[in-house]
């Protein structure tokens, strides 16, 4: 999607006012790049429903059944159950047969149709209506706590034509709000409508800074949410520490699965330990593992040093095992006899010979100083 601010260097922010970060996305939440937009089809030809984005990156398809000449980012009027809304054009063309393939949308009926585009008056009339909406959660959320629901208000969308305003809320349990759809319908004088939605899509639609630096992919581009297990933490041997582990919605991070299939591939070739290895010198417990490098760390239990195996002294250790055999370590099968070499025999020998000769010279000393003291002793003054 192109930027619609039109910022870049050398040129004034025109309407986000975002200083230049719309170059990378920044100004609209799950924006698309049309790569097939530069392709010329004929009229008759051209897929007739437009994607269309609304409030928090929210989509749907919209049929455009009055063959209008629409681009990008064109404001619409656009077709509801219960009157219509202003939403924005995010992706046209052949990407949106595949988008609703891949959502699964069937090509029939009950699509809505685009009325128009937008004037100046209908951009007004939805201002207007948009800035009713954090009065209304402000006071949703007071009369939330009044009737004691178990449930949390995150954001409020108003229709274009001020007639109905969908309440996002999360809750645990099975929640029951007939008394508060009352209340809202009398004091807004609007249609309501409750929508629950997980927490992982709460804070797609609040957006947020992840740990990394950038914005958070569910309100940037991830649209589908996978399931997230403790398992792909333990195949990428990160540390199980649930305050490093979770996101912002309080779930496990969706960024784990992001590489489990390439650290699913790598540990194929990696042994799996169920028990410490058996060597003459004692049992070796695996310490760390270096997946890419395919290298294991093992270490002693009264020893702090820990010992690098390639994947293949590994596999020769554990077939050595399971054979009833022990290596001598864990680098060496066999240790190396060291054999009596005259070299070592000679060397002694030198030793000796010095030791001698030193007791020698002592014992000499000893009998010259008592034959002096005789002397001394038979002669006196």
């Amino acid at each position: 999607m192109a930027c619609s601010c039109s910022s870049g260097k050398g040129v004034k922010v025109a309407g986000c006012k975002n200083n230049g970060m719309c170059l990378t996305g920044g100004c609209n939440k799950m924006n698309v790049f049309d790569w097939l937009a530069d392709m010329d089809l004929p009229g008759d030809q051209q897929f007739d429903v437009v994607e269309v984005r609304f409030k928090n990156g929210r989509k749907d398809f919209f049929r455009n059944s009055a063959k209008l000449n629409l681009h990008t980012g064109d404001a619409v009027v656009v077709e509801m159950p219960t009157g219509h809304h202003i939403g924005y054009v995010s992706l046209q063309g052949e990407l949106v047969r595949l988008q609703m393939q891949k959502k699964k949308v069937a090509n029939d009926d009950e699509i809505k149709k685009i009325y128009r585009l937008a004037t100046t008056r209908d951009l007004e009339k939805m201002a207007e209506a948009q800035s009713r909406e954090m009065p209304t959660l402000y006071r949703t959320r007071e009369i939330i706590r009044q009737l004691n629901l178990k449930m949390k208000l995150s954001d409020v969308e108003y229709q274009a034509d001020n007639t109905k305003a969908t309440f996002y809320y999360s809750a645990d349990d099975r929640v029951d709000f007939r008394e508060l759809i009352k209340i809202l319908a009398a004091e807004f004088k609007i249609r309501v409508e409750m929508r629950q939605i997980s927490l992982r899509h709460e804070a797609g639609r609040l957006g947020g800074i992840g740990v990394c630096g950038r914005e958070l992919c569910c309100s940037t581009w991830l649209s589908d949410f996978k399931n997230v297990a403790t398992s792909a933490a333990r195949y990428q041997n990160l540390s199980l520490n649930p305050t490093k582990l979770s996101g912002q919605c309080g779930r496990l991070k969706c960024c784990l699965n992001y590489e489990l299939d390439t650290y699913l591939e790598a540990l194929k070739d990696i042994p799996k330990i169920e028990a410490p290895l058996l060597t003459e010198q004692g049992e070796a417990r695996l310490q760390k593992t270096d997946i890419f490098r395919k290298i294991m760390w093992f270490g002693y239990r009264e020893d702090n040093t820990w010992y690098p195996l390639d994947v293949a002294r590994v596999n020769h250790i554990l077939e050595m095992n399971k054979a009833g055999k022990k290596p001598a370590t864990l680098l060496e099968d066999v240790l190396e006899e060291k054999e009596n070499s005259g070299v070592l025999n000679s060397d002694l020998e030198q030793l000796d010979r010095k030791f001698k000769s030193k007791s020698k010279k002592k014992k000499k000393k000893r009998s010259h100083s008592q034959r002096n003291n005789r002397n001394n002793s038979s002669n006196p003054k």
